[in-house]
């Protein structure tokens, strides 16, 4: 997107999201403001699975959701669409090759100088198969994960059931991972008065963005979310690759745990280090995103 200011080019990064963008309401969010941010070289966008709760198609209608977005972006939505792995890894040993994880390895063993962040918004299920099929990946990419619970115990978290058996690869790996689990995440609140307001006005991609959370709201109206908020908690992997929050106490440095079945942590080594978000910059991350929502718009009209 066009803009009053240039990123030089050694200060582009590039960017591949994986995305099981039609579990709920929030990756759409993510998925536009990455396509917005000037700093990005976006390299594609991968459809993730998100269980059988609800659809054995879980993947294919990510898929559809991504294409329905990007089409909504029109050029700006120009960026390649993968798909990724159709469910979770059967074990530890055994990769789901797809699209997405052949697109994860062709992008890492690229010669581009570039860095390249990998960021997913559901489980890790393309990431641990693209490293168990090609381990060089490891040290050519940052991983970035919505998922898991809180530190130091864990608990119940929606990314990390739909694949644990992947996100113990990739702890058991080299990759290097920021991890923004669920107490963290959640802090990504928004009322829907607050996205009538600064998102829907918009052009016809704003207004999509509001009017598919509404719609998921009522299709929802005896559960979560309450009624009258809810909470942008993929929005953080834009903002943490624009500002880490290095200086400001953001995230710890900790021993990679093994996860058990029922998604607590066991601490048991002291080698493999992660990243582990404390916090997120709410203000940055929601007005980064309404003034980029804003501007498109104004320059859409032009």
């Amino acid at each position: 997107m066009s803009m009053n200011f240039q990123v030089p080019d050694p200060k582009r990064v590039r960017v591949l999201m994986n995305t099981d963008a039609k579990n709920e309401a929030d990756d759409q969010y993510a998925i536009v403001h990455a396509l917005l941010t000037p700093m990005f070289i976006n390299k594609g966008i991968i459809a993730a699975h998100f269980g059988t709760w609800r659809t054995t198609d879980s993947m294919e209608e990510s898929y559809a959701e991504v294409k329905r977005v990007l089409n909504l972006m029109g050029d700006v939505g120009e960026v390649p669409v993968y798909k990724g792995a159709p469910q979770a890894m059967q074990d530890e040993q055994t990769p789901v090759v797809s699209g997405g994880a052949e697109a994860i390895i062709r992008e890492a063993l690229s010669d581009d100088s570039h860095r390249l962040f990998v960021v997913f918004l559901g489980p890790l299920t393309d990431l641990a198969s693209a490293y168990l099929m090609e381990p060089r990946i490891a040290d050519r990419l940052t991983a970035i994960w919505i998922g898991g619970g809180p530190y130091p115990n864990g608990r119940l978290e929606f990314n990390l059931s739909n694949d644990i058996h992947a996100a113990n690869v990739v702890m058991g790996s080299s990759i290097p991972l920021w991890q923004v689990p669920q107490n963290v995440y959640s802090t990504m609140r928004v009322s829907l008065a607050e996205l009538e307001s600064r998102v829907k006005p918009h052009g016809e991609i704003g207004k999509y963005l509001f009017e598919q959370l509404i719609q998921f709201n009522n299709d929802n109206a005896h559960g979560w979310p309450r009624g009258e908020c809810w909470g942008l908690g993929d929005s953080p992997v834009v903002s943490l690759i624009l500002d880490d929050l290095e200086y400001s106490d953001g995230f710890v440095t900790v021993p990679a745990p093994r996860i058990t079945a029922d998604m607590h942590y066991v601490h048991h080594q002291t080698e493999r280090l992660i990243r582990v978000y404390r916090n997120v910059d709410v203000r940055f991350t929601l007005e980064d995103m309404y003034a980029k929502l804003e501007l498109f718009a104004k320059r859409s009209k032009e």
